[in-house]
């Protein structure tokens, strides 16, 4: 493991395993609770499990006390492709790579069951479903030395193959730029789907380059062209044309999503994504 990646591995562990105290005891919660008991509010419990009623009768704050019915089983789906390999404050690959961490590292953390794949034209790779901190380092590690160029991710083709091996109703999320076409409607049937976007800010906002050479990371196709004002609005029009038609598929399957740019802390907009939960 390089040193680059190990120091990544000790901010993302301590951010989850240090930050996420007192009320805020975990990035996501299980899939079912059952009604435990109710007893005094004492200093550090979540106030959200206030129960107004009872306190308002007995002058005193008392909590309801659940218990997991079952514990989840957490995915990260990585999309593969050399798309990723681009990056104006630092490549999208990176910006997965962590994600992945984080979401392996809470799902340990909080006592489910964590499972890492490799997305491209199919399921490349897939780990078995772990419980332990080195399960979760090896998978991001697989992650991190990923050769992305000349790589395809499909985000129809790849995601039926993903669909076919996570046989386990899952909290799913995948990781990707989603500048392609997309289907989750089938995995959304069986899974609670969560999309990650992973974006550079210059891919939605370019500005004129004038004559430059450009080469396809997923094809190595290469391409000499001007790059002015008018190449700036044609891209800019494909790239909101298929934003446009991703969120109104993600909105249409009832699936959450969230863009996380390479400037940006990936763990800061996770927390955001679950309302504050972490």
């Amino acid at each position: 493991m390089n040193r680059r990646l190990k120091t990544l591995l000790i901010k993302t562990k301590r951010q989850v395993f240090s930050e996420m105290i007192g009320n805020n005891p975990s990035l996501f919660h299980g899939e079912g609770y059952d009604f435990s008991e109710l007893r005094e509010y004492q200093v550090g419990d979540d106030i959200r499990k206030i129960d107004w009623t009872i306190t308002a009768k007995l002058q005193k704050p008392y909590v309801k006390i659940f218990h997991e019915e079952r514990e989840l089983n957490v995915v990260a789906a990585c999309m593969a492709g050399g798309s990723l390999f681009f990056g104006t404050h630092r490549i999208k690959h990176d910006v997965v790579t962590e994600t992945a961490a984080i979401l392996g590292y809470s799902a340990v953390k909080n006592g489910d069951l964590f499972t890492g794949a490799v997305v491209g034209d199919t399921v490349e790779q897939i780990e078995r479903p772990t419980k332990r901190i080195f399960g979760v380092n090896r998978f991001v590690e697989r992650v991190d030395g990923l050769n992305l160029l000349g790589r395809h991710s499909d985000y129809i083709g790849g995601i039926r193959s993903l669909f076919d091996r996570i046989k386990r109703k899952s909290m799913l999320f995948v990781i990707g730029d989603f500048l392609t076409d997309v289907d989750l409607a089938l995995l959304s049937r069986r899974h609670e789907v969560i999309a990650v976007i992973v974006r550079d800010r210059f891919e939605e906002h370019p500005v004129p380059l004038g004559q430059v050479h450009l080469v396809d990371p997923e094809s190595g196709r290469t391409l000499q062209t001007s790059f002015g004002e008018r190449s700036v609005r044609k891209y800019r029009a494909r790239v909101i044309e298929n934003d446009k038609n991703l969120y109104r598929h993600l909105n249409r399957h009832r699936i959450r999503f969230v863009k996380i740019y390479t400037d940006e802390d990936p763990f800061g907009k996770l927390v955001k994504l679950f309302g504050g939960r972490v």
